[in-house]
C-alpha cells in the first residue's frame, strides 16, 4: 500500500511537470495564462517540486503545502451591503494602485504584457499556513484601461463605506506612468467617488529580481520640475469631486526625504496655485520612511503608513517551511495593530492609518516579508480604534468635513494589502470596513445584563432520529434561546419535520459532509460572532457507530450540559463571572496526551497557524465529544485564523486523527490563550464530579 501511494505521488509530480512545461512553452494571453495557473493550483495543491519553487534541483523536499488561496475559508463573505451611517464618523481613504494594465515601459523591463497580475499568480506558499497565491474574487483579473473597471471599483468602495481613493501618481520630469485610469476618473463624471493624489516620488529600480542597482526610471527634483508637476496635476485638483480637507485639495508626497528642499517645493506649489486660481492646497506626507513634524517640511499634516516604521515580533522560526530555500521574514501582524493603536498622539496633525494585511511574496519569491495573523475582524477592531483616535486627537482646527482615516490598501495585490474581494474570503474585508463605521456611531443598548447573554444553541443534526432527542431536551428548559441547526442536504427535510412536529423554529443551514460537526460549527460561529452573539451551546447528534453505547455517550453529554436544572445556572455563571470562557460536561475534560499520537502534528500545526502557544500534552486538556458552552469571544484565535475548508477531510468513517479531531482539541486551548477559564458543569452547578478513568468512550467496543 505504501509503495502504491508513492507511485501515485510520483505520477502526479510527473504530470504536473509535463503540464507546467507546456504552460511555459505555449504562447497564451495573460488572461488565459491566469485561468490555466488557477487550474494548476486547484488540481495539484499538494505538488510543489523544487523546480516549481525556483530552487536548484533537489534543494527542497516535497511536502504538503498546507495553504491555498483559491478555495473558500471559514469566514468567507458574499456581497451583501447594509445601511451606512448617515453622518460617518470619519472619511475612509484607501491607498489605490493604478498599475493593473500593460504599458510599453513594463513590456521592455519585464516582458510583453506584464502587469502586477503576473507577480500575483506566480506566488507559492513558503511555509505551512502561508496563503499564497492570493487570487482575486468578484472583480477578477481586471484591466484598468477598461473604463468599466474603475467605475465598478468605485461603486463597490462606496457601498462599503470607503470615502475616497488615494491614488499613487508616477511623475518623472514631465513623464507619467499608469495615469490612464486616473484620466478616466477625470473624464467620467459618473464616477462620484473622490480621489486624491500621492506622488510616488522615488526612482524605480529593478528590485524584484535582486538587481536593485539598475535604475529603470530616474527621479530628479528641481525647481522647474516642481512647477511642472503642480501644473500637470491641477486638472485633478480643480475637479469638484477631488478630496479636500478644510476645503483645500489634498496632495500627498510619498517620500519627502528624497526632496532636496521640501519646504521650498511646498512654497512653489502654494504660490503657483494661488497665482492660477486654485487657492490654498493641503499638503501632507506619508510616514513610510520618516516621521518629522510636517511643519518643518512646509507641509500641513502627516499620514501614517502601516506596516512601515514598526517592529513587531519576528516569528519566522516558529514556521514549518515548505521551501527549505526560503530566506524571507515572518512577522506578527497582531503586534503591528497593537503598536500603532498604542502610539501617543504627536504634537502635529497626523491622520491615522490602518493596514489590512501584508505579504510581498509575489514580488520577492522565497524572500518576501509576511505579516501573519491579519484577519478582517482584527482589522475592523483596529479601524474602530483609529476612528475613535482621530475623533479624540484631532487638533483644534477648523474642520468642514469628517476627519480622514487612511487604509493601506485597496488593491496592493502583490503586497497582500487588499480590501477588494478575493477567492478565499470573498468580501470579508469590505464587510469589516462597513462594520467599523457602524460600530463607531452605535450607542450601547441599555438592556438587561442577563438578556444580553441570551444563549444561542448550535446543533449539527446529521442523524435526524437523534435530533429529536436534543430538541426534546431543549424544550424542557425555560431559558429563551436562539436555535441554529446545520445539517446535510439529504437530512434537511427530516430535520425540518422534527422541528415542525414540536412547533419549534430554527435557522436551518445545509452543509456538505465535510469536517463532521466541527467545520459547520466554525462557519456558523464566525457569523454569529459578527452578529453580536455572545454565548453559544454547541451540540450535535453524536452517534459514534464504532461503539455500542454511542447513544449513551450523547445522552450523558446532553444531560450534563442542557438539563433544565443546569441551563439557567450555567447562563447565570457566564453572566456573573466574566473570566468564565467555557463550560464542559464533567467527566469529559481529558488530558491532551490521550490518543495524542494521531493528533499531535495537526494540533501543533494549528497552534502555529492560530498564533497561540504550543500545547503541553502532559498538562493541557481538551473537551472530548465536542459539546460545550462557550463565550464566543474566547474562540477568536480559532475563528480569526480563517482555516481553509479544504483542510477538513471528507467523511469516510475516520475514528481519530482528522483535522476536525485536531480542532476539537484546540477549542479549550483557545479559551485559555484568551485568558479565560474552562470549568466543568458539575463545578458550577453543584453536581458530583465524575472520573471516567481512561476515557471509556474513546475506545472501540
Amino acid at each position: 500500500m505504501l509503495n502504491a501511494r508513492h507511485l501515485i505521488r510520483s505520477l502526479r509530480e510527473r504530470s504536473f511537470l509535463v503540464l507546467r512545461t507546456g504552460f511555459r512553452m505555449v504562447p497564451l494571453g495573460e488572461s488565459r495564462r491566469d485561468r490555466w495557473r488557477e487550474w494548476f493550483l486547484q488540481h495539484f495543491p499538494d505538488v510543489r517540486p523544487a523546480a516549481v519553487q525556483g530552487q536548484s534541483s533537489g534543494a527542497t523536499p516535497l511536502r504538503r503545502a498546507r495553504a491555498t488561496a483559491n478555495g473558500k475559508a471559514v469566514g468567507y463573505r458574499s456581497h451583501q451591503t447594509g445601511a451606512l451611517p448617515a453622518t460617518p464618523p470619519a472619511r475612509l481613504v484607501a491607498f489605490y494602485l493604478p498599475q493593473f494594465h500593460a504599458i510599453p515601459e513594463n513590456d521592455e523591463w519585464w516582458g510583453e504584457g506584464f502587469t502586477e497580475w503576473r507577480n500575483v499568480g506566480r506566488a507559492l506558499p513558503q511555509f505551512q499556513g502561508h496563503a499564497q497565491p492570493r487570487l482575486p474574487g468578484a472583480l477578477g483579473y481586471y484591466d484598468l484601461t477598461h473604463p468599466e473597471t474603475l467605475r465598478a471599483q468605485a461603486t463597490l468602495a462606496q457601498a462599503y463605506g470607503v470615502a475616497a481613493f488615494c491614488c499613487y501618481f508616477y511623475w518623472f520630469q514631465g513623464k507619467t506612468l499608469f495615469e490612464a485610469p486616473l484620466r478616466q476618473w477625470l473624464d467620467d463624471q459618473s464616477i462620484t467617488l473622490p480621489i486624491c493624489l500621492c506622488w510616488a516620488n522615488e526612482s524605480w529600480a529593478r528590485r524584484w529580481d535582486g538587481r536593485a542597482g539598475e535604475i529603470l526610471m530616474q527621479q530628479q527634483h528641481n525647481p522647474d520640475d516642481d512647477v511642472a508637476f503642480i501644473s500637470h496635476v491641477s486638472a485633478y485638483l480643480r475637479d469638484p469631486r477631488y478630496l479636500r480637507v478644510d476645503g483645500k485639495p489634498v496632495v500627498l508626497v510619498y517620500r519627502p526625504g528624497l526632496m532636496p528642499d521640501p519646504a521650498a517645493t511646498a512654497a512653489r506649489w502654494r504660490q503657483w496655485c494661488a497665482n492660477n486660481g486654485l487657492g490654498e492646497i493641503f499638503i501632507a506626507y506619508v510616514q513610510g520612511f520618516e516621521r518629522p513634524d510636517p511643519a518643518t517640511l512646509g507641509f500641513d499634516a502627516a499620514v501614517e503608513f502601516p506596516p512601515n516604521l514598526s517592529t513587531p515580533a519576528d516569528i519566522t522560526a516558529d514556521q514549518v517551511l515548505i521551501n527549505d530555500g526560503y530566506t524571507g521574514q515572518v512577522l506578527d501582524w497582531r503586534e503591528l495593530a497593537a503598536g500603532y493603536s498604542r502610539r501617543p498622539p504627536p504634537a502635529y496633525r497626523v491622520f491615522p492609518a490602518v493596514n489590512c494585511g501584508w505579504d510581498n511574496e509575489p514580488r520577492r519569491p522565497a524572500q518576501g516579508r509576511t505579516y501573519l495573523h491579519a484577519s478582517p475582524r482584527r482589522y475592523r477592531d483596529w479601524l474602530v480604534a483609529a476612528i475613535a483616535r482621530v475623533s479624540a486627537d484631532t487638533l483644534e482646527v477648523a474642520q468642514r468635513d469628517a476627519p480622514l482615516v487612511f487604509i493601506n490598501a485597496w488593491n496592493e495585490w502583490a503586497e497582500g494589502a487588499v480590501l477588494e474581494p478575493d477567492a478565499r474570503l470573498g468580501h470579508a474585508w469590505l464587510h469589516a470596513t462597513s462594520e467599523a463605521l457602524r460600530a463607531s456611531v452605535a450607542t450601547p443598548k441599555a438592556t438587561d445584563a442577563v438578556a444580553s447573554l441570551r444563549p444561542c444553541v448550535v446543533i449539527h443534526a446529521w442523524y435526524p432520529d437523534a435530533f429529536g432527542d436534543l430538541l426534546d431536551a431543549l424544550r424542557e428548559t425555560t431559558t429563551q434561546m436562539r436555535l441554529v441547526v446545520t445539517t446535510g442536504k439529504g437530512q434537511a427535510e427530516s430535520v425540518s419535520a422534527e422541528l415542525a412536529r414540536r412547533g419549534m423554529s430554527a435557522e436551518v443551514e445545509v452543509h456538505e459532509n465535510r469536517g463532521r460537526d466541527i467545520l459547520p460549527f466554525l462557519r456558523v460561529a464566525d457569523r454569529l460572532l459578527d452578529e453580536g452573539e455572545t454565548l453559544v451551546l454547541k451540540l450535535h447528534t453524536k452517534q459514534s457507530p464504532h461503539r455500542r453505547d454511542g447513544a449513551n455517550w450523547r445522552g450523558e453529554l446532553l444531560d450534563r450540559l442542557a438539563s433544565p436544572a443546569r441551563v439557567g445556572q450555567i447562563v447565570a455563571a457566564f453572566q456573573e463571572y466574566p473570566s468564565l470562557g467555557m463550560v464542559a460536561p464533567e467527566g469529559h475534560v481529558q488530558p491532551l496526551h490521550y490518543y495524542w499520537g494521531a493528533n499531535r502534528d495537526n494540533v501543533r500545526y494549528l497552534a502555529t497557524r492560530l498564533g497561540i502557544r504550543q500545547p503541553d500534552a502532559e498538562t493541557d486538556q481538551f473537551v472530548s465529544g465536542s459539546m460545550f458552552w462557550v463565550r464566543l469571544e474566547a474562540l477568536r484565535p480559532l475563528l480569526d485564523a480563517h482555516l481553509d475548508e479544504w483542510e477538513f477531510e471528507t467523511e469516510s468513517g475516520q475514528l481519530d486523527g482528522t483535522f476536525a479531531h485536531a480542532v476539537e482539541r484546540v477549542f479549550a486551548l483557545c479559551v485559555r490563550e484568551h485568558g479565560l477559564q474552562v470549568e466543568d458543569a458539575a463545578t458550577l452547578c453543584g453536581g458530583a464530579h465524575v472520573d471516567n478513568g481512561r476515557y471509556q468512550y474513546a475506545k472501540r467496543d
